[in-house]
């Protein structure tokens, strides 16, 4: 039996601002556990809801040199389907009403705190884990305090650490001389083949730095961080750890995700029946969001983010255009207010076919993978992303961009050999964008049976977590043989 340690700023069903949590939340639930003990650490924020906190149940605590003072460290446990979750509390560190804050010193000085307090109460819950799987920035410092303080205790002897990148645009930057004083690391980890990093201290390059092993979630991802454009100032160090740098593809919730079951959705439906059913989707929500009541018309549909990152200013470029052909465009999401504005505006010129739901709703999410035709996700850069792992379990068909998991999961249409599950351009330019969408209205409108045998393919293809449980259990295996 082998001890696999999670230590993670957000975990599902406890709290979640993003993707990682998903992560955090399913990877430990489909990991074998005949063969593996997984636990999980996380922040005890003072803003995780009431039902909740009141699973969690208190243990023990004890006080830890940190910053020139003596600090509460708490301990609190729970078991959440068979996975043991630890909890570590101290009020002033995770107080606020979100898991985030904006004042930067801050958030460097409480992730450094719960790094060295996860790695400090393993011996006082009597846990020695074989593999510590750590998650972005947050996390950093776990490998280099393993490294350098730890490793003189008999406890953490031989403990190998794995650092997982989600998202390689934040790093936990901040001045030496500040870092050096939260962290208590001697100047001599303050080098630029450490932790210093364009004259900063940057706590993602030390764990990356310090770690065992690299993971990133796609195949294609940790290839491109590789490179200047997507390394983010880290590729030099990315190209040099490259044997021990691996892409996992994320994988979504098969059960959650699942139009047979559904309970967001009135009018169920799977591979064998879509053809009948998933039409129904589509009128439902037509009707409920006031567009124009039509089977026939291609239907597109935005879950995201409204930022650069996912491509809204290739959209933006092309919206007046791509409202003439025959489509109807459903939006659903919240971010920068240009964008916001943007699609708010087409909605008003283009009413019957142009619906923008500027807010979050998981239940209009699941309603529009089932409902609409094909999705739009032409991403500038995506590590991995769900939405098109979800389109695809709904037999609706991604219109990607060919970067990260994208390209890892999406394959393109090929007339000639009638292959693929989706549709795809290469270069980042609204033009391709506007030639790949209209490349899928054609198939959709004058070829029914191949768009058909698409949604088919989709729908069978399998990104359940329990593929890529399997391989972190051989990147476990392989670090600890």
């Amino acid at each position: 039996m082998k001890n696999i340690l999670f230590i993670a700023s957000e975990c599902v069903p406890f709290i979640k601002t993003g993707g990682l949590a998903d992560v955090v939340g399913s990877l430990p639930q489909c990991i074998d556990k005949e063969y593996y003990d997984v636990r999980v650490i996380l922040p005890k924020y003072v803003c995780i809801q009431e039902p909740m906190k009141n699973l969690l149940t208190y243990k023990t605590h004890f006080y830890m040199d940190f910053h020139w003072k003596n600090e509460y460290v708490g301990i609190l446990e729970a078991e959440e389907d068979g996975v043991t979750y630890y909890f570590i509390d101290n009020e002033i560190m995770f107080d606020g009403a979100t898991p985030y804050g904006k004042d930067g010193y801050k958030e460097i000085e409480k992730f450094a705190f719960f790094s060295k307090a996860a790695l400090s109460i393993l011996p006082i819950i009597g846990f020695k884990p074989d593999v510590i799987h750590c998650h972005d920035w947050q996390t950093g410092l776990v490998p280099v305090y393993l490294k350098e303080r730890f490793q003189g205790n008999e406890f953490f002897r031989g403990v190998k650490s794995v650092m997982t990148i989600h998202n390689l645009k934040f790093q936990g930057k901040w001045d030496v001389k500040s870092m050096q004083d939260i962290t208590g690391l001697a100047p001599y980890y303050f080098t630029p083949d450490k932790l210093e990093s364009f004259k900063d201290a940057n706590l993602l390059k030390g764990g990356l730095v310090y770690a065992d092993a690299i993971t990133t979630v796609s195949e294609n991802y940790a290839e491109e961080i590789k490179t200047p454009f997507y390394g983010e100032h880290l590729n030099g160090l990315l190209c040099a750890r490259s044997n021990d740098l691996r892409g996992i593809v994320n994988g979504i919730d098969y059960d959650e995700f699942n139009p047979e079951t559904d309970i967001h959705i009135s009018h169920k439906y799977n591979a064998m029946n879509f053809r009948k059913e998933k039409i129904k989707n589509k009128r439902q929500l037509q009707a409920e969001l006031g567009l124009k009541q039509d089977d026939k018309i291609f239907m597109i549909g935005i879950v995201s983010r409204l930022t650069d990152q996912k491509g809204f200013d290739l959209i933006a470029y092309m919206m007046d255009e791509l409202c003439l052909d025959q489509i109807q465009l459903v939006i659903l999401g919240t971010g920068d207010e240009k964008y916001e504005n943007m699609f708010r505006h087409y909605d008003w010129k283009y009413n019957d076919r142009v619906s923008a739901n500027i807010y979050y709703s998981e239940a209009l999410s699941h309603k529009i993978y089932a409902g609409c035709d094909a999705f739009l996700m032409p991403s500038l850069f995506e590590p991995c992303g769900l939405s098109q792992l979800m389109s695809l379990r709904y037999g609706t068909l991604p219109i990607v961009r060919e970067t990260g998991g994208l390209r890892d999961t999406v394959v393109p249409y090929n007339e000639l050999e009638s292959t693929g599950t989706g549709f795809s351009f290469a270069n980042y330019n609204a033009h391709e964008m506007l030639a790949a969408v209209r490349f899928a209205e054609r198939v959709y409108y004058d070829q029914k049976r191949e768009w058909n045998k698409m949604v088919d393919r989709a729908m069978a293809a399998n990104f359940s977590w329990q593929e890529s449980a399997r391989k972190y259990q051989e990147m476990y295996d392989w670090l600890t043989g």
